[in-house]
């Protein structure tokens, strides 16, 4: 079985020891439009497919440091966070409702899966405590991450890594997205700039989960700048392509 996948790895301040993958759309079986690594059950793809797709990922975990079977999450754009299940057979029959998970436990990964959504990374600065949250606008704007960030002991004390997503110069929404977010916070609008001639606005979700998590009192927030929807090579996009596979954002303990 092919281990080599081509990972995006987290660059970040992280210990050694806290391991943070993205995948790409390279190194599976799937056929398209989901070609080829599409790690997700719930977007129309040939079920051995994926089920070969996931293994593959677990063995190019593997190569990088111990890691049992993974606390996958059935994503609804909420701000709901689970603790990652100590048990594998429970976390191979029983998935959880929830945006964000979290672990202490070495060698337990967790997963979250996108396709323009944004995935962000937590770690404190010890490396006992990991989680990965997705987040979308809506789960964005209602607080998906400072949900996940309620999980640690310090705001202060945490590393966040934000992986690709939807660009700033591809992101467009309507007014009543930019009034949700200005509602929560108003230096928001900072990250939309109109479109000339239309009511329609262009969004910059790295900015505003910037916002957030600085807010939320994180001092060291990295990441950004892969934008899924450009780079149709690499990435999937639901924004793009509509019937697409996903990635998975995958953080661990070693």
């Amino acid at each position: 079985m092919p281990t080599d996948l081509p990972l995006i790895h987290a660059d970040w301040p992280a210990p050694a020891h806290v391991h943070a993958v993205v995948t790409t759309r390279l190194g599976g079986v799937s056929l398209a439009p989901w070609d080829s690594l599409n790690l997700g059950t719930h977007v129309g793809d040939d079920p051995p497919h994926v089920r070969e797709n996931r293994e593959r990922l677990l063995a190019a975990l593997r190569t990088i440091a111990p890691a049992e079977t993974p606390q996958w999450l059935n994503q609804v754009h909420g701000t709901t966070v689970v603790e990652a299940a100590a048990d594998a057979q429970a976390r191979h029959f029983s998935v959880p409702d929830a945006d964000a998970v979290f672990t202490t436990r070495p060698g337990l990964p967790c997963v979250v899966m996108t396709a323009d959504c944004l995935p962000v990374f937590f770690c404190d600065s010890r490396g006992t405590r990991v989680a990965v949250a997705h987040a979308g606008w809506r789960g964005l704007c209602d607080g998906v991450l400072e949900a996940t960030l309620a999980q640690f002991a310090d705001p202060a004390e945490v590393f966040a890594w934000m992986g690709p997503a939807i660009g700033p110069a591809r992101f467009e929404v309507g007014e009543e997205v930019r009034a949700a977010f200005l509602q929560r916070h108003a230096g928001a609008a900072l990250h939309f700039v109109s479109r000339p001639g239309s009511d329609r606005w262009l969004a910059d979700i790295y900015g505003l989960a910037r916002l957030r998590l600085l807010q939320a009192g994180v001092r060291a927030v990295s990441g950004g700048g892969l934008c899924t929807v450009s780079d149709s090579a690499r990435f999937f996009s639901y924004r793009r392509d509509g019937r697409t596979g996903r990635m998975a954002s995958v953080i661990w303990i070693g």
